[in-house]
């Protein structure tokens, strides 16, 4: 069988989105890594960095995504995408001068997450504008394939990168994607429709929760919120405390560290390959409901870890079984919630769950960094594999039908 196509134009949103991605794979990890090298920060200005871009960006983010719901998508999504260009060009630029400071670093990373956030909502509510319903989770699938191929490429060819050029080369990497990426966005052509009620008030207080609304009061959306933030939150907390375990208390070296991480994101390849065939055969709830479970089991075996081959093989499987799982679940969420949202509250709604996903995501790393300060890393990595267990108690126990909610009245 052949692929199918689904357009010219969603042939350039794709392209656009895989070359942003493989710029944000090659630019994994350069921030923390300028702030250590060129400006010589300690952990606690490292770990700053790291929540500041993460909470201040979703918390600017927040009032973008009831302000672009009535205004055309393709405008916005290059006026990110040119943003995160802009801000991203300013480093290497500045470091070239020889005027790069840490709190530039600390607001170039709020304008990209806020960017970040602000792009993905504004292309998931043009993708279901651009591609047939019957479509949209061929779509999803590719879209997951190509995050999970940059991450398994990028991080290495990007460490290669910085060795041979010095520490700001994959910063303007990543910037040249995302001009490249507008580029793309803009080569779509054709007219985008106008949305409904182009000429909305100005944005009030109350419209800033809108979102959170919307997805709280959904019958089928409210139980797949509440599992998704809790369960991203869970799994990203582990990442810093596993670095500690294999780094420091096993003594793998950082080349086998690299590869416990490159190698298992191979299995989101496969998932979202499996995706599409498993939710023709099976059916989408079941393919949700199934890998949302799934993808809960996994975590507990990282407290088992043990020195030398056969604990680097654990990581390795158990990171291949959570991503695989993580594959599967993340298109088929991503096309459940594009089908069960009203077209009038796609980007808010879209943009709530980034925001809080992003927010969690950074309270539970810090909560688990200070579980394991007074328990170890281990022990942490243990409360967060038996905390992970509880939340298929959070998916949605039966399947309901696509029209569940109209366009609301504005």
């Amino acid at each position: 069988m052949g692929r199918r196509s689904l357009g010219r134009r969603f042939g350039w949103l794709w392209t656009a989105y895989a070359v942003s991605a493989f710029g944000t794979g090659l630019g994994f990890g350069a921030f923390p890594l300028i702030a250590i090298l060129v400006l010589h920060a300690g952990t606690a200005e490292v770990s700053a960095l790291s929540a500041a871009g993460t909470v201040v960006g979703a918390a600017v983010a927040v009032p973008l995504g009831p302000w672009m719901e009535y205004r055309r998508k393709r405008p916005v999504m290059v006026a990110a995408d040119l943003a995160r260009f802009g801000a991203l060009l300013s480093i290497p630029a500045a470091f070239a001068l020889g005027w790069l400071s840490f709190v530039q670093l600390l607001v170039v990373s709020v304008v990209v997450g806020a960017a970040d956030i602000t792009f993905k909502a504004a292309s998931g509510a043009h993708l279901k504008a651009l591609v047939r319903p019957e479509d949209l989770l061929v779509a999803n699938a590719r879209m997951e394939s190509t995050s999970w191929t940059a991450i398994v490429l990028g991080p290495p060819l990007g460490g290669a990168a910085i060795g041979l050029f010095g520490p700001v080369t994959t910063v303007l990497a990543d910037a040249v994607s995302y001009l490249l990426s507008a580029l793309g966005i803009r080569a779509i052509g054709g007219q985008e429709p106008r949305p409904a009620r182009a000429d909305a008030p100005r944005l009030r207080a109350a419209d800033l929760l809108d979102g959170w609304r919307y997805i709280l009061r959904h019958p089928a959306l409210r139980p797949l919120f509440l599992n998704t933030v809790l369960s991203n939150g869970l799994i990203m907390a582990t990442e810093p405390l596993l670095a500690v375990l294999l780094l420091g208390r096993l003594g793998y070296a950082p080349w086998q560290y690299g590869l416990t991480f490159a190698l298992p994101c191979v299995g989101g390849l496969v998932g979202s390959r499996l995706a599409r065939r498993l939710v023709a055969r099976f059916g989408q709830h079941r393919v949700l409901f199934a890998s949302g479970v799934l993808r809960a089991c996994w975590l507990l075996g990282l407290a088992f870890i043990r020195p030398g081959v056969a604990g680097l093989v654990l990581v390795m499987g158990v990171e291949f079984g959570l991503i695989c799982c993580c594959g599967v679940f993340n298109p088929v969420l991503a096309t459940y919630r594009l089908e069960r949202t009203a077209p009038d509250r796609i980007a808010r709604t879209l943009s709530a769950w980034s925001v809080t996903g992003k927010v969690t995501i950074a309270a539970l790393t810090a909560l688990w960094g200070l579980l394991a300060s007074v328990t170890s890393p281990r022990t942490a990595l243990g409360l967060a594999g038996v905390a992970i267990l509880a939340t298929p108690l959070l998916l949605p126990r039966r399947e309901r039908s696509v029209p569940e909610v109209a366009p609301s009245r504005a």
